[in-house]
């Protein structure tokens, strides 16, 4: 009996890596600190975040750096590659969320070289490759390890890059630190750090037991070399008496000789932060349970959905994801369509579902309807896809509630977004992150006009409307004036504030968890 998935696809043909790389390479200006996990979701990327935000608070020049994120959470960041255009405009390029939320916490621009590699799942066994913010392609996972060592000098000329202007680099890596089956490909754990030669912290996750066994077994799988360059080890996501717990790293320390370095606690502030992926989607809802019903049907490799956490804060919206299995509530006031990586499988996904059904009687009974980038891409007639960027070439019907139409195309349309929608009057930010181009009638009544230019399509009625900007709902203006043409209240809340005093509120426990200053002793 085989467990194995069914055969990947032929491997595409090998790209040309043609990315900049500093030589000689510029003189390291920063000490250094990796985070690796015993697991994934141990809470990596947000003890980073917290991190950031401390250490930038004591006046040092800090940047966050993960080698490789798999994520279909992405942010645009600054392209130092590529010189500006004619207008003076910068390139920019993708990374993934996590890294823009570090760079955030720090006080720094997001640059594509925190995150030079970032896979993007668009299949059961395959993923859109993207090196330092542009695609290289569609890879198939066992074809991708082949590729990994040819990306690893790019990988480290952006670490170079990095280290070279910040005082401090806390670099994440990237799963579980021991899968011992992918070390001959490693590029993002104990591979790379041998390579920048980094000292490394080991972080376990206690919230759902096991944390022990993780750390001990961790000590058995690594080598004596790997074993030499872990310099302590923290556990995250604490809960309850530390004193009943203190035997267990007292037996950590005893079998491994890795000196414990503290005890983070739970965080309660963390679903007010931007989530990686969608592992967040697993967990409990957030919504602030009001009285404008959204319901956001979970489809097929949803992403960028933290464009969405402005609406479940709001104490007047009630957000509930509708998981695959069940119905959209007959009481919904709006469906609202996310985004997703793959427009066509996540029609499909929509159909097999039932939730087409749903969302045509939900605007029969007067229901409104919103979708964002391949959200609004779905509300259209069809979707082509004529060179098969998305899989099988072919097209796929729309739900038809919008006169447009859109063909996948394999350029990638990346644009941040700063402007008045006059019709509003209310500012207007995020940003475009989409292949595809979008025609036809429906254009002609846009959903927004920002600074003259029209954007997104509204329905002759005015209940169907669609638009390629992610963080739409940001700022308190529009966001307020959206909820009203909804039939909803506005609570005024600075969604940009919540996010700022969070990263604050975790620096302050982080700072009170933790020695910081012995920590920070321990970078190189």
């Amino acid at each position: 009996m085989t467990y194995d998935l069914p055969p990947d696809d032929a491997p595409p043909p090998m790209p040309d890596i043609n990315v900049p790389i500093l030589d000689p390479a510029p003189p390291r200006r920063a000490r250094s600190l990796m985070i690796q996990g015993t697991s994934s979701d141990v809470g990596k990327s947000m003890l980073v975040a917290g991190l950031c935000r401390a250490y930038a608070r004591r006046g040092l020049t800090v940047a966050p750096f993960k080698a490789q994120n798999m994520s279909n959470n992405a942010a645009v960041a600054a392209d130092g590659d590529l010189p500006p255009g004619p207008d003076g405009t910068v390139p920019r390029g993708e990374i993934g969320r996590a890294q823009a939320l570090q760079a955030r916490a720090a006080g720094r621009p997001a640059s594509i070289h925190m995150n030079p590699i970032l896979l993007k799942p668009q299949a059961m066994v395959g993923s859109q490759v993207v090196l330092r913010g542009r695609a290289l392609g569609n890879w198939p996972a066992r074809h991708y390890h082949n590729l990994k060592p040819m990306l690893m000098p790019a990988v480290v000329d952006s670490y170079n890059r990095t280290a070279a202007e910040a005082d401090l680099v806390l670099v994440e890596g990237a799963g579980a630190a021991t899968e011992t089956h992918l070390r001959r490909s490693d590029i993002a754990n104990m591979r790379f750090a041998e390579a920048v030669d980094l000292p490394v912290v080991l972080l376990t996750d206690n919230d759902r037991g096991g944390a022990l066994a993780a750390m001990v077994g961790s000590w058995m799988l690594h080598t004596e070399e790997e074993r030499a360059r872990i310099v302590g080890y923290l556990v995250n996501k604490f809960r309850g008496y530390f004193s009943l717990y203190e035997p267990a790293c007292q037996t950590i320390t005893e079998m491994t000789g890795w000196p414990f370095l503290g005890v983070a606690r739970w965080f309660e502030g963390a679903a007010l932060l931007p989530a990686e992926d969608a592992l967040a989607l697993e967990r409990p809802s957030r919504s602030a349970g009001g009285a404008l019903k959204i319901a956001v049907p979970q489809i097929d490799r949803v992403a960028n959905f933290d464009d969405l956490d402005p609406l479940s804060s709001e104490p007047g919206v009630d957000l509930v994801w509708v998981k695959p299995g069940q119905t959209i509530p007959v009481d919904a006031d709006v469906v609202l369509l996310p985004g997703s990586k793959t427009t066509r499988p996540a029609l499909e996904a929509l159909r097999k579902q039932g939730w087409d059904i749903d969302i045509l009687s939900h605007v029969r009974r007067g229901g409104r309807v919103v979708g964002i980038c391949a959200g609004f891409q779905m509300l259209g007639r069809v979707v082509r896809d004529p060179a098969g960027i998305e899989g099988a070439p072919g097209e796929t019907p729309g739900l038809g509630l919008l006169d447009v139409e859109t063909t996948i195309t394999d350029d990638k349309r990346l644009v941040e977004v700063d402007a008045v929608d006059t019709e509003s009057g209310a500012r207007v930010t995020g940003y475009e992150m989409h292949m595809g181009r979008t025609d036809g009638p429906g254009l002609s009544r846009p959903w927004l006009r920002l600074d003259g230019q029209d954007q997104g399509a509204v329905s002759p009625d005015g209940r169907v409307m669609g638009t390629y900007i992610h963080g739409i709902f940001g700022t308190v203006e529009y966001r307020g004036h959206w909820l009203e043409a909804m039939g909803g209240r506005a609570s005024g809340l600075d969604h940009e504030a919540q996010i700022e005093a969070t990263l604050d509120a975790l620096a302050d426990q982080l700072e009170d968890d933790m020695d910081l200053d012995a920590l920070l002793a321990l970078a190189r």
